[in-house]
């Protein structure tokens, strides 16, 4: 009897006759065993799996022949979407299996009823665009099924509306809303309880995790498995999850509701409003008081403030006196009630903030230019995501192009608790040898050095004339991306080339993405937002623009904690975690440049480290077999071949 993972990959199985241009891929067949011996055993697999080993049909295939209820999360909305709305209907339909099929997310992606209704009462909004937008989503709940915001495309994703038009975790009335019974976010729940294969992204899933293991409920149905896709992303993610946040722009959010709560509902009892101008102010003082520079201060450093601890003080008295009036009049409505409760919340929590000293935790704090975030996040999400694993019997799949340091997975499976996972990896099917070409330039000085940005750019200068231009230029820190987009448009006016010059921040990147992709002949100079999840394929991204080994700041309070409780424990944190991290990093942005079996490039890493230090040959060595030359000669030579 023929193996059924083996007949739907075959050259004239199912997907072939389903998907154009299919071809088998050896990577593709192992993959799709492995996870589906996974599903049968209820095992724990770690499988990494190279660009264009096409990872996502490699699962799809063996979790819908599964007949399991299985859980599927991948990193962001769009692939959430690109999952729901492609992938899963054309393996569904190849296959003949009668799979129901259902996509949920985060509540504030949902249009509410209630608090659309309210928006559209007070009637606050002084742009023209926010009114605009106001009466086009009043219009679309009407008529939708879903209340979905990215079926909304005239609405921008960004736009200020859908904040007045969504609930939060906190704002949410729950079964007190007199809409609950017309509830997008139910209905979606709902949907999903039924469904087979549930379609999630990471954020929905560790919101999950936090309420199962607090006891406090559940998000997401039971299942059978749990499929992770771009699982790099986890352990970030966890710690945002696992850990606990206090913001002044949650302050001033209470504040505006708790406003709108006593005006419509309680406008008789005047001690409520008056308490909410002394929160407003408290808020204000207190992200005055974090600092004007954006970036992440650790909390020690600002508990010796006197000033700083005062208006702490101010915000906790504030927040107790509001909680006060707005228990005085809960009964009268559940908008003063949620308010109520919110206000408690954030008064607990930012108590524990201010009074927290746990060994387990670090405590920081996250300036931006508008508001401040006080954090509090674990050293290590192993044990709190160790207990799903432990809770019962489910198969759990963790995949990504890049788990791995060389064939070693210790660095992601000790942060995520994985100590007893399978684990496998499969060689991208490319032919890197002939389709790329690294380039490693000499003579640039130390990377810490003043001058280095500006020697990377006259570096890059003779590749981008070589190419015709058609190039990422990535930077490990927003500050060296702005210097070199000013250096690369003072060269390209020297020059006297016309080559469109794009940057982050101009738009957003997927607006962004598609100029480059339509331009054809573009530079796009950006930082983090372009070093994964990005598919440009053909020769509209040829050369890819590395600066630096991409090192997390050494200042940053989290990773300062982190490496402090590895060494305590006799471990390195330079090989054991900084080594490692910088170098899956790498690994993704690496993986920019050849996204298709036809695409051909260059990959300049300026780094001098790569080849100065014996970390940086460990580092080289976990990138695909490129070709190596420190010539800018080969690099000509390469773009006068046939194929450019």
């Amino acid at each position: 009897m023929t193996d059924p993972i083996d007949y739907a990959f075959a050259p004239d199985g199912p997907l072939a006759r389903a998907v154009t241009a299919y071809r088998p891929r050896r990577g593709q067949v192992g993959l799709a065993k492995a996870v589906d011996a996974a599903l049968r055993d209820y095992g724990v697999l770690v499988a990494e799996a190279g660009t264009g080993t096409g990872k996502t049909f490699a699962y799809l295939v063996p979790a819908l022949l599964s007949q399991a209820k299985v859980i599927i999360s991948t990193g962001t909305k769009t692939l959430q979407d690109q999952l729901y709305d492609r992938d899963i209907p054309t393996v569904r339909s190849a296959l003949h299996v009668p799979v129901s099929v259902a996509v949920l997310k985060g509540r504030a992606n949902y249009v509410c009823h209630h608090h659309l209704e309210r928006a559209r009462t007070e009637g606050r909004f002084t742009s023209r665009d926010s009114a605009r937008h106001l009466h086009a989503i009043a219009a679309f709940a009407l008529r939708s099924n879903t209340g979905d915001k990215s079926e909304l495309a005239e609405v921008p994703e960004e736009a200020a509306i859908w904040m007045h038009v969504t609930s939060t975790r906190e704002n949410c009335l729950g079964s007190e809303c007199p809409r609950y019974r017309d509830c997008f976010v139910m209905e979606a729940r709902r949907r999903a309880m039924e469904a087979d294969v549930v379609v999630v992204n990471h954020h929905l899933f560790f919101a999950d995790v936090v309420l199962r293991d607090q006891g406090a409920g559940e998000l997401l149905p039971a299942s059978n498995a749990v499929i992770l896709d771009e699982a790099h992303q986890l352990p970030e993610t966890a710690s945002l999850f696992f850990g606990e946040s206090v913001s002044t722009a949650q302050l001033l959010e209470l504040a505006r509701d708790a406003q709108s709560a006593a005006i419509a509902h309680a406008r008789d009892f005047a001690p409520l409003p008056q308490a909410v101008p002394a929160l407003e102010k408290a808020a204000r003082e207190l992200r005055l008081e974090c600092g004007e520079v954006p970036g992440r201060v650790a909390a020690n450093a600002m508990s010796a403030s006197d000033a700083f601890q005062a208006a702490l003080g101010c915000a906790l008295d504030a927040l107790g006196v509001l909680h006060e009036r707005l228990t005085v009049q809960a009964e009268r409505h559940p908008d003063i009630d949620n308010c109520r409760q919110r206000a408690l919340d954030l008064l607990e929590r930012l108590q524990r903030w201010r009074d927290g000293d746990s060994a387990q935790h670090v405590r920081w704090i996250e300036v931006y230019t508008q508001s401040a975030a006080l954090n509090a996040t674990p050293l290590s999400v192993a044990p709190t995501f160790r207990r799903q694993l432990d809770a019962g019997q489910r198969a759990w799949i963790f995949t990504s192009a890049t788990l791995s340091v060389g064939a070693d997975f210790s660095h992601f499976c000790t942060r995520m608790g994985l100590d007893d996972a399978a684990t496998a990896r499969w060689e991208s099917p490319f032919d890197f040898e002939r389709q790329a070409l690294l380039y490693l330039p000499p003579s640039l000085p130390d990377p810490n050095t003043q001058a280095y940005t500006a020697a990377v750019v006259d570096a890059a200068l003779p590749v981008l004339r070589a190419s015709g231009a058609r190039a990422f230029c990535l930077f490990t820190s927003l500050r060296a991306m702005r210097e070199a987009h000013r250096l690369l448009s003072e060269a390209f006016a020297r020059e006297g080339w016309d080559y469109p010059l794009l940057v982050q921040g101009q738009g957003s990147r997927s607006e962004l993405l598609e100029r480059f992709r339509s331009l054809g002949n573009a530079v796009l100079v950006g930082s983090h937002s372009f070093w994964e999840g990005v598919d440009v394929r053909g020769e509209a991204l040829s050369v890819v623009v590395i600066d630096r080994i991409p090192f997390s700041p050494p200042d940053d309070p989290v990773l300062a904690a982190r490496i402090q409780a590895l060494e305590r424990e006799g471990g390195s944190g330079f090989l054991d975690y900084q080594l490692p991290a910088a170098a899956l990093t790498l690994k993704q942005g690496v993986g920019r440049l050849i996204r298709d079996e036809s695409d051909r490039g260059v990959m300049m890493l300026c780094d001098p480290r790569l080849l100065s230090r014996g970390y940086g040959r460990r580092i080289l060595a976990s990138l695909p077999p490129m070709r190596r030359t420190r010539a800018i000669a080969d690099v000509e030579a390469f773009f006068k071949t046939p194929n450019h």
